[in-house]
């Protein structure tokens, strides 16, 4: 006979365990008090589900009286209701009951190791222990000493038989918002109940792990596909965890992995919980969603960005957009994004720099315009130096269906992302134990963390329920990112980030610079993918495998380099500074001050674009230079980089010349018969020219001794070309 084994799906169960527990766990029962579903309690439903306990909830959508256990020493309700459900069970000799918090408690092993180790205790009420001493320091002294373990009472969670449980409480007649921890502990403190009850303490954590003041002594323990909290202190495996007092964050870094959520044999087994599915649905019945845009400082790239806001996989006639640009500096760009595109879209609201709205003030007007209209079930907050790179990035977020989700985004080859996975002590950033590998996806899954920013997903129907709070973004002196997490944990609400897809990256702005015409062609150093995918040809690459290169003359390549962008942006910037050469030989810009074949042109260093120039050169021209001129290594180190001009009436063309290089790069910046007719370049030695380059594509030849070539007329229009001698 095949059966399930209850223990764990992934543990070994002895035949005499198994018999034990299909005989004797009848005889134990849970009991906790809940009185809202939140997400700890169905984290902790989850984990009673997966090892197979039997749950009764007390009090649920009863109001809770017992005041804040955070704040006080509340949580008399407990016991009045913990005392009312015993009524029923008073006269079941046999019967064990633990009674447990459920918000921040986790099972992390079944039934049959529970009452195994509760029957070793020999005791018929054992109550969880704990480091440190609460509500009443005073009561140190009374306290029994111990040869080892924790000597403190925690009321957190207890097991005992029915009887002597009813026992315990039978003489309670405090007020709902009365401590139960001290009269747990008055009741253990008196000898004389202490040992009529039968009642002792889980010294070694054998039973009960609570986290508070035992942070150093609990790790986690993964063996064949199990995890396990396990206390180092006393070398024991706790089944019980209870993320007691401030330590719900840490509670949080366990759940992610216990029990079995996540271990190296399986990977994640809860990612395809409770998913939402809308490849069935129509796109006008897909959920409605609110953009939020937040552009907060000078910003790169910030055309792609909305470029691929376009390209989002979801009908924009079910997305409504808020824009908040602080910066005088995207007027334009957002200006143009509103007028070409907006009517796209079911509604935009755009607030700009003349608004004088600060950060934190904005995102709170972003949230409640979806927390006021009623058919906004999604609010989806983008800051601007988020690079979206999956366009099924909101599809995902909603489809996986949790009340806060972020993807997980990272600085390109940093460790820097997105979100953090554990808090110092002040609320600021610490790094915990799987954040490299989260980050660097060597963990891939679903995790509840206790920051996110940049990008995320907030369902509606929480905003107008536990958010609520008019100002999501301010506490105290927390920066607003830091604010809107802290308030949502502050209401049980869990903040997740999935890495189980590549969702994109986060800018680097720390040297973006607002002093150029085109700012973003100086981010080769700072975001050099994003420079790459801007201004690098999409053909580049298999140029660079060999594939697309021509030779329109002998030991002359020619292949794809620069994207339009790329060409139009560089002459821009050049007429935008405007003060180009008069074409004569003398030329103070370089060494000598003589030039023996003068163009009228504008160098590189004159815009402050040479150290990105060389870049440039290092990270595109020279790799292909290995390949086009085999045995030749080149540092592409050089002494002029420039663009030049060709017009009509000005400078039509370039008398015969060798160039002070050992080669030369000639990228055509503009087109021939759209922009400008003739032009060209003509190699007189073997009489072959190319007279109509391509926008974008360069030409690579030798400088010295056998390609003397010259500059054909330009007929008509203005001809822009780009040109470096290399390795002078």
């Amino acid at each position: 006979m095949v059966v399930e084994r209850p223990e764990s799906r992934n543990s070994f169960m002895h035949t005499s365990e198994f018999l034990f527990f299909l005989f004797h766990t009848d005889d134990l029962l849970v009991l906790t008090v809940a009185t809202q579903e939140t997400e700890g309690f169905r984290r902790f439903q989850r984990s009673a589900r997966f090892f197979n306990y039997k749950i009764q909830v007390l009090g649920l959508n009863e109001e809770w009286h017992g005041t804040d256990d955070k704040k006080t020493a509340g949580g008399g309700q407990k016991i009045r209701l913990l005392k009312s459900a015993l009524e029923g069970y008073a006269d079941r000799d046999n019967l064990v009951i633990l009674f447990t918090e459920s918000y921040d408690v986790i099972f992390a092993s079944g039934p049959v190791e529970l009452l195994k180790k509760f029957r070793q205790a020999k005791s018929k009420v054992v109550f969880s222990s704990e480091t440190l001493i609460y509500p009443d320091r005073k009561l140190e002294s009374r306290y029994p000493q111990v040869r080892e373990g924790k000597r403190f009472l925690g009321s957190g969670g207890f097991i005992g038989y029915a009887p002597y449980l009813s026992k315990l409480v039978a003489n309670w007649q405090g007020q709902d918002s009365d401590s139960d921890q001290l009269f747990y502990t008055t009741v253990f403190l008196d000898p004389e109940k202490r040992e009529s009850i039968n009642i002792s303490l889980d010294h070694r954590c054998r039973i009960f792990q609570n986290l508070n003041g035992a942070l150093d002594e609990v790790v986690l323990k993964f063996e064949n596909s199990r995890v396990r909290a396990r206390n180092l202190a006393f070398d024991t495996l706790p089944v019980v965890i209870h993320g007691n007092g401030p330590t719900k964050l840490q509670l949080n870094y366990l759940g992610n992995y216990i029990p079995q959520i996540w271990t190296f044999e399986t990977g994640c087994t809860v990612c395809s919980e409770g998913l939402r599915n809308l490849s069935s649905l129509r796109d006008d019945v897909l959920p409605l969603v609110l953009i939020g845009i937040f552009i907060e400082q000078p910003t790169p790239f910030l055309t792609p960005f909305f470029e691929r806001l376009q390209k989002l996989h979801y009908p924009k006639k079910r997305i409504q957009l808020f824009i908040h640009n602080h910066e005088e500096h995207h007027l334009s760009q957002v200006d143009e994004f509103v007028e070409e595109h907006g009517e796209e879209y079911r509604s935009v609201k755009v607030i700009g720099p003349d608004d004088h709205v600060e950060n934190a003030d904005a995102r709170n007007m972003g949230v409640d315009l979806c927390r006021q209209d009623p058919v906004c079930e999604y609010y989806f907050s983008i800051d601007a130096e988020t690079v979206v790179k999956n366009p099924d990035t909101l599809r995902i977020l909603i489809e996986q269906n949790k009340l806060v989700i972020a993807p997980l985004v990272t600085r390109l080859g940093k460790l820097w992302s997105n979100f953090w996975g554990a808090l110092s002590a002040d609320g600021y950033y610490a790094r915990s134990e799987d954040y490299i590998d989260i980050v660097q996806k060597r963990r891939v899954g679903l995790w509840n963390v206790p920051y996110i920013s940049s990008i995320y997903l907030i369902k509606g129907s929480i905003l107008r329920s536990q958010l609520t709070q008019a100002d999501l973004f301010h506490s105290g002196k927390l920066d607003a990112d830091m604010a809107f997490c802290h308030n949502v944990r502050e209401q049980g609400i869990f903040l997740f980030v999935t890495n189980q897809q590549n969702f994109g990256h986060i800018l680097s702005l720390e040297n973006y610079q607002t002093t150029h015409l085109h700012n973003d062609l100086w981010q080769i150093f700072s975001n050099p993918e994003d420079w790459k995918e801007k201004y690098i040809h999409e053909n580049y690459t298999a140029a660079l495998k060999g594939k697309g290169i021509e030779t329109p003359c002998p030991d002359v390549y020619w292949f794809p380099l620069f994207t339009d962008t790329a060409c139009d942006e560089l002459v821009e910037e050049m007429e935008n500074f405007g003060q180009w050469s008069r074409g004569d030989n003398m030329d103070s810009r370089i060494l000598g001050g003589y030039e023996n074949v003068p163009t009228i042109d504008i160098h590189m260093n004159q815009i402050n674009f040479e150290r990105e120039w060389y870049k440039f050169l290092l990270d595109y021209i020279a790799p292909i230079t290995e390949k086009l001129y085999p045995g030749y290594y080149t540092k592409t180190q050089f002494e002029l980089a420039f663009v030049v001009r060709y017009k009509p009436d000005e400078q039509p063309s370039l008398m015969p010349h060798h160039d002070a290089s050992t080669f030369t790069i000639n990228i055509a910046l503009n087109r021939v018969g759209i922009d400008y007719e003739g032009g060209g370049c003509h190699f007189l030695r073997y009489n072959c020219s190319i007279t109509a380059p391509r926008k974008g594509w360069t030409l690579m030849h030798p400088g010295r001794l056998t390609h003397y070539h010259e500059g054909l007329p330009t007929t008509k229009g203005t001809r822009y070309i780009a040109v470096s001698f290399l390795d002078p």
